[in-house]
């Protein structure tokens, strides 16, 4: 095992389903989870123009509950992310502190007008956690659309996207586990 990465809840996200869509972490990354304790709604990241919550300084509470064992800390929530020069994020990772961000809001279908549908929510969140956890390892941003550490920009793009590193990503990977 590559080491442990602790699953955060945050305001109403389910730590049932959060443990559901870390299951692919310890076969595709080598990574172990722990599920700590959550955080209430993030009232102080949320911005009122835009109606949606800064991932940055919700990843900031996130890195100081990181135990200095830990390859990281991962937050699942609900609510609606942005950086300043996007309109929406999926989630965020910041490699320094060891802090990674998902939401699922935006996986959902039923965001886009689309009937609901768990199934679909559980494939997209399975991607995009592997892509969050990916960048805690070291992984960067990868050109196959398949892979789980392509840069998705729509939740079609993480429908696209497989739980299997590319070639590339699984030597990397390999690479900087050597490292450590």
């Amino acid at each position: 095992m590559a080491g442990v990465v602790q699953l955060v809840p945050i305001g109403t996200a389910s730590r049932a389903l959060f443990r559901e869509l870390a299951e692919p972490l310890a076969v595709t990354l080598g990574v172990e989870t722990v599920v700590g304790s959550s955080l209430a709604d993030p009232k102080y990241a949320f911005n009122k123009d835009r109606n949606q919550y800064h991932s940055s300084a919700i990843l900031r509470r996130l890195a100081a509950m990181r135990a200095k064992k830990q390859i990281g800390v991962l937050g699942l929530t609900e609510i609606d992310l942005f950086v300043p020069e996007l309109d929406f994020v999926f989630g965020e990772s910041d490699r320094e502190s060891g802090a990674s961000l998902l939401s699922l809001t935006r996986l959902r279908p039923e965001f886009y007008g689309e009937p609901q549908d768990m199934d679909r929510v559980r494939a997209r969140g399975r991607v995009e956690l592997l892509h969050e956890v990916g960048h805690l390892l070291g992984l960067s941003h990868c050109e196959d659309a398949r892979c789980p550490m392509f840069a998705a920009i729509l939740a079609a793009d993480t429908d696209r996207k497989t739980r299997a590193l590319c070639s590339n990503c699984r030597a990397e990977l390999a690479r900087l586990s050597r490292g450590r």
